[in-house]
């Protein structure tokens, strides 16, 4: 039985109805639950419907909790290595069993922990974690994961590079700008708005350089980003396009052998 329930919240078979309708409730229930969180930011709606919100939300709240039981009960089948004791360490440590937890959380953090009202209320915003569960059911997620995990190092050292930029220009734009726009650039931590602004394509235009040098500056750092920011675009589109490749090579490699016996043809 625990083996078929493992099967069943992770990985049945082809054809397998039960996981499908497993993988297919759980999706629609989260969509459900980032709906309701919507719908609750109206005060006509909730003042109407606030009572039968409040019980999906503990029907929710059930069905996850028993989902995330059931993931740490089956652990031990997942990692076959290790003793029971580490496997549950494991996968409760694992990204996506913290976004589980945190996403019941909030409903239980309030009965073991006595809250002010108004941090309630905040807290209650992190149910919209629950979206990020979509990520195991989802392959273009899983695609897209696989893809920043591929590449994190060349992302890193891009944005680190954006980062430098932004702190230099910002200061030097304090520098300059301070002494006849005391109140636009009153210090350089005001001053990283305006770079963030300058260096991406965003540019509001409510803090401007009035001095010839600070518009010079704004002129380069407004031309390097846009270099900067086509950078990350580029890294991830090379790893669609390698993740495209190895499938495409993968399928021909299953092709040149019999499904039957596996002898190469």
């Amino acid at each position: 039985m625990k083996t078929r329930i493992f099967e069943i919240i992770y990985m049945g078979k082809e054809g397998d109805q039960e996981s499908t309708f497993f993988d297919r409730f759980i999706v629609t229930l989260i969509l459900l639950n980032v709906f309701a969180i919507m719908i609750e930011s109206f005060e006509s709606i909730k003042l109407i419907y606030g009572h039968y919100l409040e019980i999906f939300e503990i029907f929710s709240i059930i069905i996850f909790s028993i989902e995330y039981g059931l993931r740490v009960w089956t652990s031990n089948i997942r990692f076959k290595n290790v003793s029971k004791t580490k496997a549950v360490m494991l996968y409760v440590t694992s990204p996506m069993a913290i976004i589980d937890f945190l996403a019941i959380l909030p409903f239980y953090l309030p009965m073991l922990i006595p809250l002010d009202l108004r941090f309630l209320r905040m807290l209650r915003l992190t149910r919209l974690i629950r979206i990020a569960k979509l990520n195991r059911y989802m392959t273009s997620m899983n695609l897209l994961g696989r893809i920043l995990k591929r590449e994190k190092d060349l992302l890193i050292v891009t944005v680190s590079v954006m980062i430098f930029l932004i702190i230099i220009a910002s200061t030097l734009m304090y520098y300059i700008e301070n002494p006849v726009q005391p109140d636009a650039f009153p210090n350089i931590a005001a001053s990283l708005w305006w770079a963030i602004t300058t260096l991406t394509p965003i540019g509001y235009g409510n803090i401007t350089p009035i001095t010839l040098l600070g518009r010079i500056i704004s002129g380069i750092v407004a031309i390097l980003g846009i270099g900067l920011v086509a950078l990350p675009t580029g890294i991830i589109s090379s790893g669609f396009m390698e993740e495209l490749r190895e499938k495409q090579t993968n399928e021909i490699q299953k092709t040149n052998f019999c499904p039957h016996c596996g002898k190469k043809l």
